[in-house]
């Protein structure tokens, strides 16, 4: 931590800032902070191209918003790291092509359907694996050259990775993602209701976390319960909402059918989108019910799509958001990062809802009937000195019971990469809902074995045949 004029300044590395829409969402929380406007950022990336339309991005923003950072690029990670005080992690290793490709397309030719394939099942498996270490060399790295550097990971598969890093590494780790307080705003305008009027309280894990309170704070300061209605539009017709992420501007439609099933049939609404969660557990996606598929609208191959609408808009994208005579709105993102590295430098708190491991250093669970050495996403206090997750006590057991068969995978990686056991990876996605409810054991075997085959290099050596 240096100082710029009486005023603290941390350094804070964006850690593959190439993801340039990302970073700009970050970066304009940020310098929009006052409390980080003369911040040292440092942008890292192996692409050089994207991370100087980065750079251009982040002047341009400093500029917007009368902020004074000094902003450094590197290639060099480690050089990236030294002296950071905070470090986000923003990469996807291998990128679209060949990885992700790789991990659809394959799977596929098995008669394994999967949606976004970055969180669970073998989709989620695979980029563990590939993921997983560079994490590592990141948190080693930071140990060793940054300033007691809080590391705050965007990453997916997002609970295994910040469990592998609070098995293997002391440098701290939170896990930060949008979920919980996007769906939380997309709740609020299916009911008609102020998104600050909300008052909530979920647990869980990453993707699979469930709101256990969901009402609005009236005039008066009393608490309306908003499950009555939640549960009375679970009656409706499959309700639709709308998907803004398209790089070219445009609006596509989701449905959210499968989350309004699992509320009428578990009694709470799960934070993570229906293209999600429906790779996470057998009853959605299957190759003997194919009307399931159509009944609840679900985009097979959704993340695919994603990526190819966000390549080709990524030239037009560039030349925007690089143009000195276009627009360049700023404003507050719905991300904990800046919140986070605000909270921590000023000491006034801020709480969050981060992906930490469930036992405390106390020696305390943070969710009684979760696994000790499991990753729980629960709300966490930020201040001066840390972050510090809160109890909650026990989930629902039915709740709990599915969350169990996610960690279950999440777990037996974490273990394959860490102890180089290849055979671990083919029991992790013996293991996995979806997989499991589609394929036969000597499948899956043949598939995990072809699909670490096609990652070649990606993929540590110690899992390589």
């Amino acid at each position: 931590m240096s100082t710029l004029g009486g005023v603290t300044r941390p350094t804070i590395a964006l850690i593959g800032a190439g993801s340039t829409v990302f970073a700009k969402n970050l970066l304009g929380d940020i310098l929009s902070d006052p409390a980080l406007a003369h911040s040292r950022v440092v942008l890292h990336d192996i692409d050089a191209e994207r991370m100087a339309v980065s750079e251009t991005v982040a002047y341009r923003l400093a500029n917007a918003v009368g902020a004074e950072p000094e902003i450094v690029t590197t290639t060099d990670r480690r050089r990236a790291l030294d002296g950071a005080t905070h470090a986000i992690t923003m990469f996807q290793v291998g990128g679209y092509r060949p990885a992700t490709v790789t991990d659809m397309e394959i799977p596929a030719r098995y008669g394994l359907r999967q949606t976004i394939g970055d969180t669970l099942g073998i989709g989620g498996i695979m980029r563990a694996a590939r993921t997983i270490p560079v994490l590592l060399d990141v948190c080693d790295d930071a140990a060793e050259v940054g300033d007691n550097t809080l590391v705050l990971n965007y990453v997916n598969p997002m609970a295994m990775l910040c469990m592998a890093a609070h098995r293997a590494t002391s440098v701290p780790v939170i896990g930060l993602c949008h979920s919980v307080q996007g769906t939380a705003a997309q709740l609020a305008e299916d009911l008609g209701v102020d998104a600050d009027d909300l008052v909530y309280r979920c647990a869980g894990i990453n993707h699979m976390a469930f709101y256990l309170q969901f009402g609005r704070r009236n005039a008066d300061g009393a608490v309306t319960d908003l499950y009555p209605a939640l549960h009375e539009r679970a009656t409706a017709d499959a309700p639709v909402r709308l998907h803004r992420d398209r790089a070219d501007g445009g609006v596509s439609e989701l449905s959210d059918a499968v989350r309004y099933e699992v509320l009428r049939r578990l009694g709470y609404f799960v934070t993570e989108s229906s293209e999600h969660f429906a790779e996470y557990v057998p009853w959605f996606i299957r190759r003997d019910r194919p009307d399931l598929v159509e009944r609840f609208a679900i985009p097979i191959d959704e993340y695919p799509r994603r990526c190819e609408e966000q390549i080709a808009g990524w030239e037009r994208l560039r030349d925007h958001l690089t143009d000195p005579s276009a627009e360049l709105r700023v404003r507050r993102s719905h991300e904990y990062g800046a919140s986070v590295i605000s909270a921590s430098i000023t000491g006034e708190p801020v709480t969050v809802y981060g992906n930490v491991a469930n036992r405390r250093a106390d020696g305390a669970r943070l969710i009684d009937n979760l696994p000790d050495d499991c990753c729980v996403e629960v709300p966490c206090a930020v201040d001066a000195d840390g972050v510090h997750p809160e109890a909650i006590g026990a989930l629902p057991v039915h709740l709990a019971a599915l969350m169990q068969t996610n960690i279950n995978v999440q777990s037996v990686t974490v273990d394959a990469v860490l102890n180089g056991d290849r055979r671990g990876l083919h029991h992790a996605a013996m293991l996995d809902p979806h997989t499991a409810a589609e394929l036969p054991l000597d499948d899956i075997e043949r598939l995990v074995d072809e699909l670490l085959d096609a990652h070649g290099d990606l993929i540590p050596a110690s899992l390589r045949r």
